[in-house]
Order: structure tokens, then sequence, then C-alpha cells
């Protein structure tokens, strides 16, 4: 399955900032690779995707959380749902692991 992403701003900005910022490079390489596993197949075991229970999409849809670079102490999360169109995933929000 290959899907098209959306991004909502807050993810955009997100991802620009570890583009740009000096010293993020080796996250933002890592977030990129998430991704590309992501929109090709969402249940790849290295993403560890699942469910999250705590927060809906804006139409109620599932959220679910990937992880970039999971082997890592500053493991990445990845938010996403599906849609809002058929074959599309919006990225929510990517944020350090607490």
């Amino acid at each position: 399955m290959t899907s098209v992403v959306y991004w909502t701003a807050q993810a955009r900005q997100q991802l620009e900032w570890w583009r740009e910022t000096w010293g993020q490079q080796r996250r933002y390489q890592a977030v990129v690779k998430a991704i590309r596993l992501l929109v090709t197949d969402p249940g790849h075991h290295d993403l560890q995707t699942h469910e999250f229970t705590s927060l809906k999409g804006p139409g109620g849809e599932k959220v679910f959380e990937a992880y970039a670079a999971p082997a890592t102490p500053a493991a990445y999360r990845i938010f996403w749902y599906y849609g809002p169109k058929k074959d599309q995933i919006t990225v929510v929000a990517i944020i350090p692991h607490p």
C-alpha cells in the first residue's frame, strides 16, 4: 500500500526545523526514513506502529504512533491518521520520546 502524505502545519514546521538546524540532521534523516516506511507499509516492524488512544483526528479518526529510530534513546514519535482522502495519511506531529 502506498499513501500520499499530508502534513499539518505543526508537523511540517517540526520537520523543517530539524532539516535546517545544525546538529539535527541525524534526527531529520531518521524521521524521513520512517515517513518513507510509513507511506509504503504503516505496519512495518521497524516503526512499531500502534494506536494512540489518547488522541483522535479532527473527524474522530484513530490516531497512530510510529517510531523513528526506535533503537536509540532519543527516538522520535510520529503521530498520524488515515485520511482525509483514500490512500492518504496525515502526519499530525513529530515529537521526541518523553
